[in-house]
């Protein structure tokens, strides 16, 4: 059998399980059952082999590296370091507040607690308590996982080659929920067009702008120099026909027929 080495800008199928080094705690997997022993299934998780586009950032830096030169078929123990993988800890993020900005809010803090608090501009950052104590309340809003050496299981399941199985492959990886057997897509040498057309219900709008963004990057990242969409990005951010004009006309038409009956009588 002829080994199949992975490079750079290749689109695998990888199955994996991320852990904890020096726990063995398990924080992300893409086998279900893995998931349910861990604790940290989601019911509308998509489990399985995810596509990657090796170099392209779909995976922790840390892992996205070691995948160059891996042999399709087999499997692996990834080491990724805190500067690779979810960072090291900042001291500087782990903040003190007064109990009763807690409790104002009708929040009653407990170690171990995740809080969500609205930051600078409105954003919305995760945190942990820390501790309770004296009036006064120590919340960390590092990753949970920083400054942790990651093990990172990996199987190399396949090599995707054929270019329209490779296009639909990125699709299912930036929108999980469009059924790839019915878009149609053209590919050339250098350019590529992927018709939504055939499934616009089923999916939001707003998630299919995003979904083609992501999709254009990676399309070009693979050697694709021309990307094409429809509906166009264009199409898709047109505000729909001013319904007001076409109420008008109604309203206008309805108060037409008033005064004629009223003309009548």
């Amino acid at each position: 059998m002829m080994m199949v080495k992975v490079q750079r800008g290749d689109v695998i199928r990888i199955h994996y399980t991320g852990k904890v080094k020096e726990t063995g705690e398990v924080f992300d997997t893409t086998y279900e059952e893995v998931a349910k022993e861990a604790g940290i299934y989601k019911e509308k998780g998509v489990y399985g082999p995810v596509p990657v586009a090796v170099g392209a950032g779909h995976v922790i830096k840390g892992l996205d590296e070691q995948l160059e030169g891996l042999e399709v078929g087999k499997r692996y123990e990834i080491v990724v370091p805190p500067e690779k993988g979810f960072g090291k800890r900042d001291p500087k993020l782990v903040k003190t507040f007064t109990l009763g900005q807690f409790r104002r809010r009708g929040i009653v803090p407990f170690p171990g607690m995740p809080i969500t608090l609205e930051g600078e501009g409105g954003r919305k950052i995760k945190g942990r308590v820390l501790t309770v104590s004296g009036g006064r309340v120590r919340v960390d809003f590092n990753n949970p996982y920083a400054g942790r050496y990651l093990l990172y299981e990996v199987e190399i399941v396949e090599k995707v080659d054929d270019p329209i199985e490779k296009v639909k492959a990125l699709v299912e990886l930036r929108l999980p929920m469009v059924d790839t057997s019915k878009i149609i897509i053209e590919v050339g040498e250098k350019d590529v067009t992927i018709d939504f057309k055939p499934v616009l219900d089923g999916v939001d709008k707003n998630t299919l702008i995003l979904g083609e963004v992501l999709l254009e990057n990676d399309l070009r990242f693979i050697g694709y120099e021309n990307v094409a969409f429809k509906p166009t990005m264009e199409e898709l951010l047109k505000p729909p026909e001013d319904e007001g004009e076409e109420g008008g006309e109604e309203e206008k038409a309805e108060e037409k027929v008033e005064e004629e009956g009223e003309q009548g009588s």
